[in-house]
């Protein structure tokens, strides 16, 4: 079971590699445009948020936000093509337990979102300094949200029946849901009515969970964050396992 999920994990570590112009790359980019545009430029005429000027605000969620768009992406664009090719075959053919299967998927996508997250981070410091208030606060929310976006995308996966069907989610949920989840603002700068709206968002936990870890600032609770992240990664954890052993989408 050990070389099955070792051999999954390291396909995928090799292919980022291989490919970092388009695995790695392009966050760091699109994230450094970011920086200039909306840090330097639009946040030098802001006014500090919670103590901290605008740029450091804004830089946990823009992390955090890389992390969340590739690791969704990475699991679901490596199991569909998968199952495109029929590679998935030899895998679900083989003695490897699902749960092997699902581990080496999501481990991919883990992987990527925390190696981008680290580079986005380095590419940060170029345009200000971050004090980091808690690492156990920070690492879990990077690994949490990780893994809960690598097992929506291997949902997405499952049930994509083509290739536009990997791209509706990302497009129509997951951008708006994220640039509305608190990157660019606070909450409390809100009227009570859009504030309470703003609550129903589950991304604003994540990026408010990583934020405290770097700044000590948060607009929810950190407890219930948590609570939230871990209880969304057990419903899709036990969800995925179900597709799995039924073999929904990709078993004839």
């Amino acid at each position: 079971m050990w070389t099955s999920y070792y051999t999954m994990a390291r396909k995928e570590f090799v292919r980022m590699i291989r490919i970092w112009s388009q695995t790695l790359l392009p966050p760091i980019v699109t994230t450094s445009l970011y920086f200039v545009v909306f840090g330097s430029f639009i946040g030098s005429q802001l006014a500090e948020i919670n103590g901290f000027s605008y740029m450091q605000f804004i830089v946990p969620g823009l992390i955090m936000m890389s992390m969340i768009t590739s690791s969704y992406m990475n699991t679901v664009s490596t199991f569909y093509f998968a199952k495109w090719q029929r590679t998935l075959d030899e895998v679900l053919v083989s003695p490897t337990p699902n749960w092997i299967v699902i581990a080496g998927f999501i481990s991919g996508g883990m992987m990527r979102g925390l190696m981008v997250g680290a580079l986005v981070l380095l590419v940060s410091l170029f345009f200000t300094h971050l004090a980091i208030h808690s690492v156990v606060i920070l690492v879990l929310a990077g690994i949490l949200t990780t893994m809960l976006f690598s097992l929506a995308g291997l949902v997405n996966g499952i049930f994509a029946k083509g290739f536009d069907g990997i791209s509706i989610v990302p497009t129509f949920v997951l951008t708006p849901l994220t640039y509305l989840g608190g990157v660019f603002y606070s909450v409390n700068q809100f009227s009570d009515f859009w504030r309470t709206v703003s609550l129903f968002n589950p991304i604003l936990y994540m990026i408010n969970a990583f934020r405290y870890g770097f700044l000590g600032i948060s607009d929810v609770s950190i407890a219930f964050s948590f609570s939230m992240l871990v209880t969304a990664n057990v419903v899709l954890l036990a969800l995925t396992a179900y597709l799995f052993k039924k073999g929904w989408g990709f078993k004839n």
